[in-house]
């Protein structure tokens, strides 16, 4: 394992489960002094620093933000990870469901970085890696609000990334497609046919199978890491191909 991040300070938003623990402990691994933001921390285990914060209460993150940084010693990278889903078309969720899921899953991103900025522009290798979503690039089914939010991320880092280059501070997102996930699992315990529902979201990804929580944190392990220093404004899809392949039916 190479350790690319020693000396670094790293702070991962929804760090307790799925895609944000993987990407902690990676970069934990790579040598980063890794904090965790989220509703639940108390499971952590060392050498992970745990905050509790509600990304959709401003005061919540800040005073998370700022326990955080002291406790690290200053922040080098920031991972806005925390997100909530939602299925349905555009007529299955109410107001009230649009306002919570974009609360988190926007306005959180902007909340935490903006808690964040002060440390980051004193860091010489600032860089900031939101979860984004193939979502915000394909036209999926019963994924309208997911879709919607997902969409603002994207078009969210771009913004941030113009912004704040200047500072020395990166801005990139990470796209997976549909991965193995507690969230995702939910949904296939849901269905009628769980079985045939997991055969049908991996066969819609051309590798052919769901993608794993480790590979969307390497990706983000790499745009946080030195070895990016060039690269800002980009959206990585780990996504087994589905964005941008468009394969013949397999022949039978």
């Amino acid at each position: 394992m190479t350790r690319e991040l020693d000396g670094l300070t790293a702070l991962v938003t929804g760090g307790a489960s799925g895609i944000g623990l993987a990407t902690a402990d990676l970069l934990s691994r790579r040598g980063a002094r890794v904090a965790v933001l989220d509703l639940a921390p108390d499971k952590l285990s060392d050498p992970l620093l745990g905050f509790a914060a509600d990304v959709s209460d401003d005061r919540s993150v800040r005073a998370a933000v700022e326990s955080a940084a002291e406790a690290l010693g200053g922040l080098d990278i920031l991972v806005n990870n925390a997100g909530i889903g939602a299925a349905g078309t555009v007529e299955d969720n109410r107001d009230e469901q649009w306002h919570q899921v974009l609360d988190v899953n926007v306005l959180g991103v902007v909340r935490t970085t903006r808690a964040a900025l002060p440390y980051l522009r004193r860091s010489a290798r600032a860089s900031v890696v939101n979860t984004c979503s193939i979502a915000a690039t394909a036209g999926l089914p019963q994924r309208a609000l997911y879709s919607a939010s997902k969409g603002a991320v994207l078009s969210l880092t771009l913004a941030m990334a113009a912004d704040h280059v200047r500072e020395g501070i990166r801005v990139n997102c990470v796209n997976p497609g549909t991965v193995d996930t507690p969230w995702v699992g939910r949904l296939l315990d849901a269905a009628e046919d769980p079985e045939a529902e997991r055969a049908a979201l991996a066969a819609r990804q051309p590798q052919g199978r769901l993608v794993d929580v480790e590979e969307v944190a390497a990706a983000i392990a790499y745009l946080a890491s030195p070895a990016a220093a060039s690269v800002t404004g980009t959206a990585l899809a780990v996504d087994g191909g589905m964005a941008g392949l468009r394969l013949r039916p397999a022949a039978r």
